[in-house]
């Protein structure tokens, strides 16, 4: 017999919608939860006493993209606050630390001896011809917090690099850093997207994007390879629009195990990582590590089960530790 929490999880967010799938699956086991919007959050210092039984960090650091932009490094505060009261805390400040930063975690891969795109970083547009020396173009300059595609613009030539360091257009993002990246062609017009739970694999997918987007959110997918329409649960007014399709897929085992020590170096509980195979020369690339993780719509019919079942096992789980 499963024994409920006498406290309640907090789902600590700023999206209205994406989280729909994970609220219903509480409900429907009558689990107590506290939905907690994260740019409006205020916490006491001094209140060390516990006020849930699970705190689970679920921002995104594309929130300035949806008026949030207050609650990006507010929440380090936040997590570090709940982890001293000895709450368990989901995607805790470690892993939030790689969430915020791009460069961070090519420096994370870098240290496990994983492929990378070829990067160099910057805090200044003007530095950035001059960083992206030696690379091959196109090349991406890509604000160190984005997230959903967020701040990715890609330059064909040195000249348009150039252009755009003389005449100041180029944005860094909210922390003023940015990565100067080779732009890598997908292998067959294809990412793999790898999700995790508790530190281990969950499933995968293949997503092929109709055009060369940088926002392959697995939420936003509306069909399979086959043409199969997904219902969607979460951002159902966008996700026309991807023109992204999906299938199931199972990476090699070396693949899987190589994503489980990014996760576990990372700290992250909850989280997926993406990676390509790069046209140029068949190298296996990693260029994304991401502890908010949406689950793939209608995950049913695409991978043949629900991961919020098993999301919301881990989080009893963890709770009662």
């Amino acid at each position: 017999m499963t024994t409920r929490p006498v406290k309640p999880f907090a789902i600590y967010h700023e999206h209205p919608d994406w989280f729909r799938p994970l609220f219903a699956e509480l409900k429907w086991r009558d689990i107590p939860f506290t939905p907690v919007n994260a740019t409006r959050y205020a916490y006491d210092a001094s209140a060390m006493a516990p006020e849930y039984s699970l705190f689970f960090n679920r921002m995104s650091p594309s929130a300035y993209l949806r008026g949030g932009a207050n609650a990006t490094f507010f929440t380090r505060n936040v997590l570090a606050h709940q982890e001293q009261c000895g709450v368990r805390v989901i995607n805790g400040t470690e892993a939030y630390t790689y969430e915020l930063s791009k460069a961070l975690q090519m420096t994370l891969l870098q240290s496990l001896g994983l492929g990378f795109p070829r990067t160099r970083v910057i805090s200044h547009g003007e530095t950035a011809p001059l960083a992206a020396e030696g690379l091959r173009f196109p090349i991406v300059v890509k604000a160190n917090v984005g997230g959903s595609g967020a701040g990715i613009v890609r330059y064909d030539s040195m000249a348009e690099l150039e252009a755009a360091a003389e005449n100041g257009t180029m944005d860094l993002g909210v922390d003023g850093t940015a990565l100067v990246q080779e732009f890598v062609p997908k292998r067959e017009g294809r990412i793999t997207r790898v999700e995790t739970l508790g530190g281990k694999y969950l499933y995968a997918i293949n997503v092929y994007a109709a055009s060369e987007s940088f926002n392959l959110c697995p939420a936003d997918i509306c069909q399979t390879t086959e043409g199969v329409s997904l219902v969607r649960g979460a951002c159902a007014l966008d996700a026309p629009k991807s023109g992204m399709t999906v299938e199931a897929y199972t990476p090699p085992p070396s693949v899987i195990q190589a994503i489980e020590r990014i996760v576990q170096a990372a700290a992250i509980d909850v989280g997926g990582i993406e990676y390509m195979v790069d046209d140029r020369d068949g190298s296996l690339v990693y260029y994304d590590i991401n502890c908010l993780s949406n689950f793939v719509a209608d995950a049913v019919n695409v991978i043949g089960f629900d991961p919020h079942v098993r999301l919301v096992d881990f989080l009893q789980a963890e709770a009662r530790h």
